[in-house]
């Protein structure tokens, strides 16, 4: 039958019966199929800011409810640079756009604040949108025009822009970047206690926050805590507060996940053990890419996460024994994952494995001085008792093909 025979709503149901694949290949048909094809995009990446600003962007793609604005606001961008389309969140493939030679590719402030009031007006049902260098009037604009707005994206976007964000009354996950390092270019601005405040007073459902390159200190994650009574996922990347913060995470009441990603130190100076409170509902603490080579911030990292169940640990630097060795100083563990630690021994893991009566599960992997020859009968009895272990600390280890042929995996959800 000849797809001038069907209505649109026909050839929509087809049309997303296909494989993602050929999308692309079937928009290119004629202008109609273009047309409906761009109806079932619900999520986009824009690389032209032209493209937004011409209105050519609404029209192909009249149904969008998440977008990222951020590639076309921070480079520089050659023409026919088009958009990325997704259909999937997994799924992305990329369409040329044709357009004119701009002289002048930086965007002001202003040319960014129309060009979100553009977007919140044609995407009302917007639900999540990434943003560079908005200004409290671009992003008031989305705020007060989508009320369904639920994921946010800041980059680059300071104190006093995020009064803006005052009507995001049903924000649940907030994304703030305060410095983006491009290769090429980085650039920066201030998010301090201010910032962070203003944050905590407006946005008062976030469920996941994370702060990358902020600046703040104890009186702004306090706010955040008292605020923010669900937040449960909390995120620093790489960040820069003043000393005494991590005294504040205990006013985080409901937290349940504590991530620390590519930070130089923890905390300068925590003060004393005693002032520093417990996260009561901690679940989860994960240090990636981390320097950890003071005993003092780290032992006081340790106490606020006490309550901990989850430990994840990930290329951290300057990790010892000696350092490892105050994570026993958390009662409650089920489950330790170790990747690339490179200074752990197996006597200062098995100091601390043996301290956790609860453990359930065990991963250690490509950590090179954790030995087979090392493993005491102490240290192989616990792995026998446990529910998963997953034990590959160097290219050499033989104790896993041994553990296997004696069937032990086959009692839980263990691997190899």
């Amino acid at each position: 039958m000849h797809n001038s025979n069907l209505d649109d709503s026909s050839l929509l149901r087809v049309f997303s019966k296909l494989p993602i694949s050929h999308h692309l290949s079937t928009s290119l048909v004629c202008k109609r199929w273009l047309f409906l094809h761009g109806r079932l995009v619900p999520s986009l990446k824009l690389l032209d800011w032209h493209f937004l600003e011409s209105g050519r962007l609404f029209a192909r793609f009249p149904a969008l409810t998440q977008i990222d604005t951020v590639p076309s606001s921070c480079l520089r961008l050659a023409p026919n640079s088009g958009v990325l389309l997704s259909f999937k969140p997994s799924s992305f493939f990329s369409l040329p756009i044709s357009s004119s030679t701009h002289d002048d590719d930086d965007l002001s402030s202003d040319r960014i604040h129309q060009g979100l009031h553009l977007i919140a007006q044609k995407y009302p049902n917007l639900r999540r949108i990434a943003v560079f260098g908005a200004n409290e009037y671009g992003l008031a604009t989305l705020s007060d025009t989508c009320p369904t707005l639920q994921e946010l994206e800041l980059h680059c976007c300071g104190d006093l822009s995020l009064k803006g964000i005052s009507g995001c009354v049903n924000l649940q996950v907030l994304k703030l970047t305060a410095r983006m390092d491009g290769g090429f270019f980085t650039t920066s601005v201030v998010v301090s206690d201010i910032g962070l405040t203003i944050l905590a007073q407006n946005c008062k459902r976030l469920v996941k926050l994370e702060l990358c390159g902020c600046e703040g200190s104890y009186d702004g994650i306090k706010a955040i805590g008292e605020c923010c009574q669900m937040l449960e996922d909390l995120t620093f990347h790489d960040h820069r507060m003043d000393a005494g913060w991590l005294a504040a995470l205990s006013f985080c009441a409901n937290l349940k996940t504590f991530k620390l990603r590519s930070c130089r130190s923890i905390d300068s100076n925590p003060g004393l053990d005693e002032h520093l409170g417990v996260c009561p509902m901690l679940q989860e603490l994960h240090l990636e890419r981390c320097h950890l080579r003071d005993m003092k911030s780290t032992k006081s990292l340790f106490l606020v996460c006490g309550n901990v169940r989850d430990i994840v640990l990930r290329n951290c630097w300057g990790f010892q024994d000696d350092l490892f060795a105050l994570a026993s100083l958390c009662r409650r563990v089920k489950l330790l994952y170790l990747e690339h630690c490179s200074l752990l021994t197996t006597g200062g893991l098995e100091s601390v494995l043996l301290s956790w009566k609860g453990l359930q599960r065990l991963m250690v992997v490509s950590c090179s001085k954790i030995k087979d020859s090392e493993v005491t009968p102490e240290l192989a009895s616990l792995f026998s008792v446990l529910k998963e272990l997953k034990w590959r600390p160097d290219t050499r280890s033989l104790l896993s093909a041994d553990l296997e042929g004696i069937g032990m995996w086959r009692k839980g959800a263990s691997s190899l």
